[in-house]
């Protein structure tokens, strides 16, 4: 698609904001031999005068200021005129308070501006951090292809990144890769594999997703904290510490997915944690609930890995920063504790977990729904605002390490879990948790936390 038909596949409404063309020497800052000439053809060939245009544009009602990337000027490059475009559509989205929107096709700086194109990367860059500094949000939908220094600015830039189903999707273009790289890696695919974009778009659910994402990611007003989930299940409370184990590993416990889906109208996904990893056992994003966006991260009863704490403190700060409230559903028996998550940061990703929450400004609101394990759960556990289903524990400890730390036998496990207190009710009385959930929503004691700390 060329830039124009790429806008009107998502939108009817596009007003176009022009930038006055400076003189510049005919064969660029570098005196390129032909340079002018490849320009002149590629404005005959496409009618535009660079490889970006943009405007404000209005998708299902909601204004955006929309760039879009021309490939067949010269390749989509980034030049300074680029780079002025680019600039100015930044400059836009702040002046007007609104979220930039980037159609992007690219392959990367332009060769016949030299360092003069490479530097427009910085450019965009400070531009892009002066629209998050503002609380506002950016979205990049990934055309084919998006290389070098646009989806390593632009593209991966952005706050939500989407592509299109088959796009060549990578820093490295296909003239400049190794020899026998394997394709895969620089396609949308494999970069969704690898936790670096959220979803593949087909073209025709674009304009719907567009619009889903730009409802989830403006909010007005101050964020109110998120209504407390119901709990999904009628179970009893727990008579014994192990009774309070056994009903939390249950295999017919409701599941993280089935609390999101009762509770979201619609559940936008994000993916990965940006470093190269995806953790299938913890799930995040933005709901929308009766129109109301939320942010969610939740674990799914399986030990979570360090690129799901690094995607759960990515989704916290993206939340933070533009006003979202946060909930959290904890489920896990403990963070992963194999070689590989050792190599992989285990401990750095739940410290930036940790920290991602306690410097949260906005209120975040936390339901044990199963298994709470160690401090691997309770990274995601809002202080002072935690609340626990009936089949549910939180324990410093799994009973049956604690026993093995302890010394103690197999035959002892159970009384180790009495001790520990980790029943539902316990955790109430202990001030841990500020109720205990069923199925109509809160119910019990509020916690002995700190005033207020409950906002949180």
């Amino acid at each position: 698609m060329s830039a124009r038909q790429a806008i009107a596949a998502v939108t009817a409404s596009f007003t176009e904001h022009h930038l006055p063309m400076d003189p510049a020497p005919s064969d660029g800052p570098l005196g390129w031999t032909g340079y002018a000439d490849s320009r002149a053809r590629a404005t005959d060939r496409t009618g535009e005068e660079e490889s970006v245009l943009h405007g404000v544009a209005v998708v299902d009602g909601l204004s955006c200021v929309l760039v879009s990337f021309e490939f067949g000027f010269l390749g989509g490059s980034l030049g300074a005129r680029t780079g002025d475009r680019l600039e100015a559509a930044y400059a836009l989205a702040r002046e007007q308070r609104l979220p930039l929107v980037s159609l992007v096709a690219t392959g990367g700086s332009r060769m016949q501006e030299g360092m003069i194109a490479l530097v427009q990367l910085q450019r965009v860059a400070a531009a892009s951090a002066l629209l998050r500094a503002g609380g506002l949000p950016q979205i990049a939908v990934l055309r084919d292809p998006t290389t070098g220094g646009g989806w390593a600015t632009v593209g991966a830039g952005a706050d939500v990144v989407l592509a299109l189903p088959g796009a060549q999707v990578g820093f490295a273009g296909s003239r400049v890769r190794p020899a026998g790289a394997d394709p895969y890696a620089y396609s949308a695919e494999g970069q969704l594999a690898a936790g670096q974009i959220d979803a593949i778009v087909p073209p025709g659910e674009l304009p719907r997703t567009l619009s889903l994402w730009l409802r989830a990611l403006t909010v007005p007003g101050p964020a109110q904290a998120a209504p407390v989930p119901a709990a999904l299940s009628a179970t009893g409370l727990p008579e014994t510490g192990w009774d309070a184990v056994e009903q939390a590993r249950s295999a017919a416990r409701p599941r993280a997915e089935a609390y999101l889906d009762a509770y979201f109208d619609h559940r936008l996904p994000l993916n990965g944690d940006r470093c190269g990893g995806t953790d299938p056992g913890l799930l995040s994003g933005v709901g929308l609930r009766g129109g109301q966006p939320v942010a969610y991260v939740a674990q799914c009863g399986t030990a979570t890995r360090p690129a799901g704490y690094r995607a759960a403190a990515r989704v916290i700060r993206l939340a933070d920063r533009l006003g979202l409230p946060v909930l959290t559903l904890i489920d896990t028996p403990g963070a992963a504790n194999d070689a590989e998550a050792e190599r992989t940061g285990a401990g750095a990703a739940i410290a930036d977990t940790f920290a991602a929450i306690a410097s949260a400004r906005v209120p975040v609101t936390t339901l044990v729904i199963g298994e709470g394990g160690s401090g691997g759960a309770l990274a995601l556990a809002a202080p002072g605002n935690t609340h626990v289903t009936t089949d549910s524990y939180f324990s410093v400890i799994a009973p049956e390490l604690a026993a093995a730390i302890l010394k103690r036998g197999p035959d002892q496990v159970r009384s180790t879990a009495d001790q520990l207190r980790l029943r539902p009710q316990d955790l109430v009385e202990l001030g841990i948790a500020r109720s205990v959930v069923g199925p109509a929503g809160p119910a019990g004691a509020e916690s002995r936390s700190a005033p207020g700390s409950g906002n949180r």
